[in-house]
């Protein structure tokens, strides 16, 4: 069994500092690092220290693509599997690549994604959106999971990802040029050619984001507007029942918790989360000057157009 990590990285700070770290010492060490650096100005060459399997290949950001740098990384990594981790996962444990991997005994699956814990500054409602997203328990999706799950079925994270090479050059590899959202629409394209993800809710890293409520709106603007480009993927799969599933979810975890003051911070969240993906949705009739004010990539519209 071969293994390369991939990891892209700009402005790589310290949780990138521990990613490194954390890869150190797993049970089931990479044979292969490549690290996709975007800008070389920022990148400091003593991070790779003690890590010969480790390469850095420098892009600019005007060559920068969430689905491209992934896909030409892809490219360079000659193993049966790649594993994907975004520069701010770190590793929950030891264990992490190699719960990653399990699920692959199974020849039908052909990505597996892990758990995101919240890390320690994470907010109460955030902190349950990860407990909701992510579970305790396992779960092996396939097509016939799509009338229950709805768009859940193609949920997958390359916060923390892995995918058979087989499987996943069979799917043409990433799409791009994409906003973001590469990992899902790689998983609607496994899921709907008969194979399946797994969820591995064993393999863990630190991750969450405090975001505000602009930064809410802008990332689901930008998630709704992949959906939006891909109809082959997501046109009919129910998507928005799952995000009323999670306020009402929310509400009834405030309630449990004795934070009933924090329903306020909820709603105007929730609302900014619904306003931005259904502008998102509809991003085709709006004038340009509104798209590059709702969107958290502005370098992906200007290298569109």
């Amino acid at each position: 069994m071969s293994v390369t990590v991939i990891i892209p990285t700009y402005k790589p700070g310290d949780k990138f500092l521990r990613l490194m770290e954390g890869l150190k010492k797993q049970t089931l060490p990479p044979d292969k690092i490549l690290i996709m650096n975007t800008e070389k100005k920022f990148w400091k060459d003593s991070v790779l220290r003690g890590m010969e399997q480790a390469e850095v290949i420098h892009i600019s950001k005007e060559e920068f693509d969430h689905g491209r740098t992934r896909a030409q990384a892809a490219e360079m990594a000659d193993s049966e599997f790649l594993i994907y981790f975004t520069q701010d996962a770190v590793p929950a444990d030891t264990c992490t690549i190699e719960n990653l991997l399990k699920p692959f005994r199974d020849p039908e699956v052909g990505a597996v994604y892990g758990r995101q814990l919240p890390d320690k500054d994470c907010r109460l409602i955030e902190r349950y959106t990860r407990s909701f997203n992510y579970p305790e328990k396992s779960r092996r999706k396939t097509r016939k999971d799509i009338p229950i799950l709805g768009i859940k079925t193609f949920f997958c994270s390359n916060v923390c990802a892995a995918y058979r090479k087989e499987a996943y050059e069979k799917m043409g590899g990433f799409t791009f040029p994409t906003i973001f959202n590469e990992d899902m629409i790689m998983a609607g394209n496994l899921i709907k050619a008969g194979y399946a993800v797994f969820y591995a809710a064993d393999a863990q890293v630190i991750h969450s984001h405090n975001y505000t409520w602009i930064q809410q709106f802008k990332r689901n603007f930008d998630l709704a507007v992949s959906q939006a480009d891909h109809p082959e993927i997501f046109k009919d799969v129910p998507s928005e029942g799952e995000g009323i599933r999670l306020v009402k979810s929310t509400c009834f975890y405030l309630i449990k918790k004795g934070r009933p003051w924090l329903f306020p911070q909820l709603v105007f969240s929730s609302a900014f989360k619904f306003l931005g993906y259904r502008m998102g949705k509809n991003y085709r009739k709006l004038p340009r000057r509104l798209v590059m004010k709702f969107t958290m990539n502005p370098d992906y519209w200007k290298k569109k157009n």
